[in-house]
């Protein structure tokens, strides 16, 4: 596959630098000169697809490499829209990531969302050392619910892999959901709206992962109703009603020594996995000088308050409308 885009990030004296930034269309790459607190050494990287989203049939293949000692956050600018699938045409895309000794890389997209009748296939390779830190936020939601959109693309398939320097496989990852006629995909999602999956690995994010396992612990023991007994203890249920919760998490280690921790989510709301990851990565804020979801929680928030404004407006107008409408005719 034709690469459309790579980045490579070295020091510059002393610095994390963007050496080399390269894209083409469908995508682009934006590199603000300075992003949160000018103390940090980092580098922030945003990805956007012309015309918003990605088109059926649109192939996208990136390569990254990061160099030793450095620090890189890769987000994007708004959820990556899948348009609808013409002719059974899959959209995809690959990317592919070195990450060098003492290295931090953050991935923070938005999530993915896939119109109705979609076909979407990423895949995302990633290198590392065992000194090498590495986040990873992979999530996608069941469409536009705006539209009546719920679960209705016909395929979204992602493949997370991580291998060790020596080509050791470390962690490997599938997600796929395919619309059966036995069984289609609302159906077996029941009321949840978006599927998220957090990986945090590497020495600098000790204190992350471990406060991460503990709030997950607590978290869904207060959702199960159960007493919670630390990050080491047993749970054990004192209700026999159980009413589904809207926010599901679970919480599990991998690697050597456990050198990595993963996060998955199911939840009813955008809107509450935008928060669930805005508190669990605001330790990384004096990593990488801020944390982009936490902005775009807010976003989503002023948005709603706006669109109400707007509402309100409109009916303001209309009123006021047919009121002078009605003034006229008894004239």
């Amino acid at each position: 596959m034709e690469r459309t885009g790579k980045v490579v990030v070295e020091k510059v004296r002393g610095k994390s630098t963007v050496t080399r930034c390269f894209s083409k269309y469908p995508l682009k790459f934006i590199v603000p000169s300075k992003v949160g607190p000018c103390k940090i050494d980092s580098v922030w990287i945003y990805s956007l697809t012309y015309g918003g989203g990605i088109v059926s049939g649109d192939s996208i293949s990136c390569e990254f490499e990061i160099g030793d000692g450095c620090t890189t956050v890769f987000t994007t600018q708004a959820s990556t829209k899948v348009y609808k699938s013409v002719g059974s045409k899959c959209s995809a895309q690959f990317l592919e990531v070195t990450v060098g000794s003492n290295a931090l890389l953050a991935i923070l997209p938005d999530p993915v969302t896939c119109f109705s009748t979609a076909r979407y296939s990423q895949k995302q390779v990633f290198r590392v050392l065992l000194d090498s830190n590495l986040v990873i936020v992979d999530w996608f939601t069941s469409g536009r619910h705006e539209s009546g959109e719920k679960w209705d693309f016909d395929l979204y398939k992602s493949t997370n892999n991580i291998f060790l320097d020596d080509n050791q496989p470390l962690f490997l990852d599938t997600v796929l959901l395919e619309q059966q006629s036995i069984s289609p995909i609302n159906e077996r999602m029941r009321d949840y709206q978006v599927i998220a999956m957090i990986i945090l690995l590497g020495p600098k994010l000790k204190h992350i992962q471990s406060e991460v396992q503990e709030n997950v612990k607590r978290m869904m023991s207060e959702q199960l109703h159960m007493p919670f007994s630390g990050i080491n203890g047993v749970a054990q249920s004192n209700s026999r009603h159980f009413t589904k919760p809207p926010f599901l998490a679970s919480c599990s280690v991998f690697g050597p020594k456990g050198i990595g921790v993963i996060v998955r989510v199911a939840a009813m709301t955008t809107e509450s996995v935008y928060k669930f990851l805005q508190h669990q990565l605001a330790g990384m804020e004096p990593l990488i000088g801020g944390v982009a979801l936490s902005l775009k929680c807010l976003a989503i928030h002023f948005s709603r308050q706006i669109v109400i404004a707007a509402l309100f407006s409109c009916m303001e107008s209309f009123l006021s409308a047919t009121i002078l409408s009605v003034a006229y005719f008894k004239q």
